[in-house]
């Protein structure tokens, strides 16, 4: 193992403990919020995405693209269903009668 493996592994799991002690504080009230920053994020991933498929030349290349692509694509939407689902809660509700 190389040196600058280590270091990025090492930032990787400190990311990761970091992150879970954050969100883990967060109150419930603040989730929506949370939840609508992550979309805003995997937004920029996507984005990303795009650029990196102007560059890839390769079928690994191509398979990374797609596989970000697909990924960040289910996040941000499934988020919004997710977001769109917990406001219905909160508006009024119709009678039936």
């Amino acid at each position: 193992m190389s040196t600058q493996f280590l270091a990025d592994l090492s930032v990787f799991v400190l990311s990761l403990l970091v992150g879970f002690e954050v969100i883990g504080k967060v109150p419930t009230t603040l989730h929506t919020p949370l939840m609508s920053a992550a979309n805003s994020v995997h937004g920029i991933v996507l984005a990303g995405a795009l650029i990196i498929a102007l560059a890839a030349d390769g079928v690994l290349g191509y398979a990374l693209v797609f596989v970000t692509a697909a990924f960040a694509a289910a996040n941000v939407v499934g988020g919004y269903v997710v977001t769109d689902r917990m406001l219905e809660m909160f508006r009024p509700r119709k009678d039936a009668s």
